[in-house]
Parts: structure tokens; C-alpha cells; sequence
């Protein structure tokens, strides 16, 4: 999965990411709408944390008749949720949810995790009628290092803002992704960008173009394949955008005398 904010996109390896603060005037059918999504979002967090508090009441937010789980690791239904909790020895687990977003009937977050060994991960969850039914998620384990402009895959602005530009911004996203990573239309990349001057949460590339040209290049050099094949979703909240997609990443194979 992809993050990304824009005007200035930044990249990382599970993210990519700037912030306007717009004035909205809100009708009723606006504060509704801004209600439901803080009760979805927090439902969201919530359950997050219950797996570092035990607390069962978010559980509950989960349809029990209607949950489909897309981790290849878990079952569907909330006797898959509960199995994974019960591997978990008790107080080993920590969970921090930094970013959480709502795009209709999906909302998406962010989050710093220990269990099983530092992790940072992406969760979608599908609502239907005020219930989660549907669940997604992408884990990368946590490098201990900082990459080689002293950013982490965590750090950075988390509030949402310039929610007019929502379509706009998802848009330009879906463009990015299909010229650059589907494509490969490379000529067109710095079209994309603010000159030279965008934040990467790549733990192994430096900010700027110049830092992603030379990451490309090693990349080149060492034999290392990386291909988009489609976009499945793009999601978006104001300045932040999800991209779900699918593709490869391969290494060359190693020799072994």
C-alpha cells in the first residue's frame, strides 16, 4: 500500500505524503456526515487498541454474522479475530495508531505496532449499516534506523485538512501511480513534483527527486525488480491519499558455491 499527501507527494515504502488549512462553512447534512465519520474512525482506533488493552467491547463493532478478512493469516469472522489474540502473550503487545482517515464507507490508518516484533502497518476496514465487515491490511517490519534524511515511516503531519481537494488530490494520485509505477512513463515523473523539495518515509531513500534517482539507480545496479501491475483502491481524505496496488519486488537470486 501507498500513502500519499500532495501538493508535494512523499514517497515511502508504505507510504507516500502536505497540508492546506481550508475554511468550510458546514450545514447540517456537513456536521452529520463529520459526526459519522469521528464514530467510525474512533471504532477503528479502538479496535486497534484492544489488542493491546484486551479491552472486548470493540469487538462488538465487528459484524458478527459478516466479517471477511483479507489477511492470508486469519480467518474470517470473529473466531479468526479472537485466535489471533490468543497467540499473543499477555501485556507483549503495543499499538499507536497515528493516522486515521475515512473515505465512505472505508476507513483507513496508520499505526506503529509491537507484536510478534516492532511493526508499521496500513488496516482498511469496510463498514456496512455502522459495523466493520471487511478488513485489509499491509505490515512492514519496523527498521531500527532512521533512512538517510533522518526520517522514520512514521513521522510527519497526521490532521486532515484541505478536504475540498479530496477528488483532486485521489486523481492525481491515481495518475502518479498509473504514469510512474504501472507505466514507467518516466519522463513525466518531475511533472509530479515540487522541484527537489519532498519528505520521504522510505527507510532506504533520501528526500528529493535527486535521493529517489539515486535509490533507482542502485536499484538498477543490483539486479532489484520492482513492477506495479494494477490499482485496486484509491482512498482519500483531504491531503491524504491510500493507494492499494499490486505487483512485484524481486531480488536476483544469490549464488551459493
Amino acid at each position: 500500500m501507498t500513502i500519499i499527501k500532495s501538493r508535494r507527494l512523499i514517497l515511502a515504502s508504505v507510504g507516500i505524503g502536505a497540508i492546506f488549512i481550508p475554511f468550510i462553512a458546514m450545514s447540517n447534512d456537513y456536521s452529520q456526515e463529520k459526526t459519522m465519520s469521528s464514530q467510525y474512525k474512533q471504532k477503528v482506533v479502538s479496535l486497534l487498541k484492544s489488542i493491546e488493552s484486551g479491552d472486548p467491547k470493540p469487538v462488538g463493532y465487528i459484524n458478527p454474522n459478516q466479517y471477511i478478512q483479507h489477511n492470508l493469516a486469519v480467518a474470517d469472522g470473529l473466531e479468526g479475530f479472537a485466535a489471533v489474540l490468543k497467540l499473543l502473550p499477555k501485556g507483549s503487545s503495543r499499538v499507536n495508531t497515528l493516522r486515521v482517515f475515512q473515505d465512505g464507507e472505508f476507513v483507513f490508518a496508520h499505526t506503529d505496532y509491537d507484536f510478534f516484533g516492532p511493526k508499521v502497518g496500513f488496516d482498511i476496514f469496510r463498514f456496512e449499516n455502522g459495523k466493520i465487515v471487511e478488513h485489509w491490511d499491509n505490515l512492514q517490519e519496523k527498521p531500527a534506523a532512521t533512512n538517510p534524511s533522518s526520517h522514520t515511516m512514521l513521522d510527519g503531519p497526521t490532521e486532515v485538512t484541505n478536504l475540498d481537494k479530496t477528488e483532486a488530490n485521489k486523481n492525481l494520485v491515481h495518475n502518479f501511480v498509473d504514469d510512474i509505477l504501472v507505466n514507467g512513463r518516466m519522463n513525466v515523473l518531475a511533472t509530479y513534483f515540487d522541484g527537489d523539495h519532498y519528505i520521504q518515509h522510505n527507510p532506504q531513500i533520501a528526500d528529493g527527486l535527486s535521493g529517489l534517482s539515486a535509490a533507482l539507480q542502485v536499484m538498477v545496479k543490483q539486479g532489484i525488480t520492482m513492477k506495479y501491475h494494477r490499482i485496486h483502491k484509491i482512498l482519500g481524505e483531504g491531503n491524504f491519499v491510500l493507494v492499494v496496488s499490486e505487483g512485484y519486488f524481486s531480488r536476483p537470486a544469490q549464488r551459493v558455491l
